[in-house]
């Protein structure tokens, strides 16, 4: 066996293109360019135990996602090979898809302390009936087993939700607000951080030695939603590192071993989206890959790539 997952979905917040904008990226896929793919918002699956798959983050597109994927679908009359979920925020895109997951099939939530109170303190969330849906608190640096893997929650740089924000945000904290999973299964393992607010060293500590890492990519620059017209915040005050510039994540792992980079949560008016454009290039030139949704990712596979939703 092997740590196999598949990306349901690599947009960020939104998908691609985004329902009510035209930005430049935007227009090629509404226009139809064959150059960019369209794209669920983000999350992934892990096979933890053989035909059991846990979500990492659960979309606002999960039924779309695993209408679009057959090793996510029924099993029986109502079996499913879904079994649990780990949260990394509590951002809507990343949380939202819970309520889909309401209609009395055995689960475990697993999320930080501030990530389950996100959820205790909105009652749309009692959908999911506690005594076919648990919730588990993981505390930082704690490692759980899931089936066959273990698991550690750990802190990165990040913020609270959106719609949670005060006038004492503190950007890039580190309390549990953002979480990053260190995931091992069969002797690989893979890191998995959609949000990161700055690369730091324990950031860079945290992924040294990884088979994959599955990072950041909301931004290619920090001002490109201002520069687009469509929104006011650059990517830092988002709580998202920029992949260029000064402290940007694309050179910023250079010298760190890590089997693959591979680019998830990616905004719609990021240019990597664009096949062949020169961010896109620039990204694979320091040997990133973007990710797209239905990716199938085998953890020891360095060089293989399997593209396609029955993949992994």
């Amino acid at each position: 066996m092997s740590l196999r997952v598949i990306v349901l979905g690599s947009a960020a917040g939104g998908g691609f293109p985004q329902w009510n904008c035209r930005c430049p990226v935007c227009a090629l896929a509404w226009d139809g360019d064959s150059r960019v793919k369209r794209r669920t918002q983000s999350s992934i699956a892990i096979e933890t135990g053989s035909g059991r798959w846990t979500l990492f983050n659960a979309s606002p597109d999960l039924r779309s996602q695993i209408l679009a994927t057959p090793r996510l679908q029924p099993t029986g009359l109502r079996e499913t090979p879904i079994r649990s979920v780990v949260l990394t925020n509590g951002d809507v895109d990343h949380i939202d898809g819970l309520i889909t997951l309401r209609e009395r099939s055995p689960l475990t939530v697993y999320a930080t302390k501030q990530i389950s109170e996100v959820l205790d303190a909105n009652s749309i969330f009692g959908v999911l009936a506690p005594d076919m849906v648990s919730r588990r608190v993981v505390e930082l640096g704690q490692t759980i087993t899931i089936d066959d893997a273990r698991i550690e929650f750990f802190a990165v740089p990040g913020k609270a939700p959106l719609y949670l924000e005060t006038e004492n945000l503190k950007i890039g904290d580190s309390s549990g607000d953002t979480i990053g999973v260190d995931v091992r299964k069969d002797g690989e393992r893979l890191v998995y951080i959609p949000g990161c607010a700055v690369v730091n060293d324990d950031v860079l500590a945290r992924v040294d030695g990884a088979d994959v890492l599955l990072f950041d990519g909301t931004v290619f620059e920090d001002d490109e939603m201002q520069r687009a017209g469509v929104g006011v915040k650059t990517g830092r005050r988002m709580g998202h590192v920029p992949l260029s510039g000064e402290g940007g994540s694309m050179g910023a792992f250079d010298g760190v071993k890590i089997g693959r980079k591979i680019y998830i949560h990616i905004n719609n008016t990021n240019p990597i989206l664009i096949e062949g454009s020169p961010e896109r290039r620039a990204v694979e030139a320091k040997g990133w890959e973007v990710s797209e949704d239905g990716l199938g990712i085998v953890a020891g596979a360095r060089h293989a790539e399997v593209r396609g939703s029955t993949a992994a």
